[in-house]
């Protein structure tokens, strides 16, 4: 998640870096004493209208990097503006759809523009899918951070539960997901997926019972 505006790179996830290939810099790129002076003249990279590099390395569904040439998944337009329902309708398909990387970026969008006494509640929930993110790829170390941030950060709003969301389910499933990160394994993205807002009279994305393979949703 870019917290710093304008800023080109995802501070959660690390979205828009440009890793070098292995081994070193990239063939076209200068090395040794001339480096420094021949990148000072080199052109800007051209981007698009969302400011991103026309050239960016492709990503897959959880926002890894791909060899330059393959088909990657495109990523989410930045600053497009949604009402609160069109942004959890929007961040909701992209999370049953296995890609809470592009999830989070609509929430971005969100948070971005929110009031002040909503800023908190936007951003709890992008990192709440950084964390799913960070799970699917089997990072559990960051995986945990970020549900553990998102938590704190949606916590304050469980009692007004704004926009129908579900802050207590969404505080139970990431303390249930949380619970099975383990080492390097990875978890299902859409089948770990949350509801971000209740259904009818539920109230919770609740735990599997291990034994459904149903995901941990809300029912309704």
């Amino acid at each position: 998640m870019r917290e710093r505006p304008h800023s080109t790179v995802c501070e959660h996830c690390g979205a828009g870096t440009e890793e070098p290939a292995a081994g070193g810099p990239a063939a076209d790129e200068p090395s040794g004493p001339r480096a420094a002076a021949t990148s000072q003249r080199a052109p800007r990279r051209d981007r698009d209208e969302e400011g991103r590099a026309r050239n960016a390395r492709p990503r897959d569904g959880l926002g890894r990097p791909l060899p330059y040439g393959s088909p990657g998944v495109a990523r989410q337009p930045e600053g497009v503006s949604r009402t609160p329902a069109q942004t959890l309708a929007e961040a909701q398909r992209l999370l049953d759809d296995g890609m809470p990387f592009h999830a989070h970026e609509v929430l971005e969008d969100a948070w971005k523009t929110a009031p002040e006494a909503e800023r908190e509640l936007w951003r709890g929930l992008a990192q709440l899918a950084v964390g799913l993110t960070h799970a699917a790829r089997g990072n559990a170390a960051g995986g945990t951070a970020l549900l553990d941030r998102g938590t704190a950060a949606l916590a304050p709003y469980a009692e007004a539960a704004p926009h129908g969301i579900d802050i207590a389910g969404l505080i139970s499933w990431a303390g249930e997901l949380t619970g099975r990160l383990t080492g390097a394994d990875s978890v299902p993205a859409a089948a770990n997926a949350p509801r971000l807002r209740a259904r009818g009279n539920a109230t919770g994305n609740r735990p599997t019972d291990g034994g459904s393979g149903d995901r941990p949703t809300a029912g309704g």
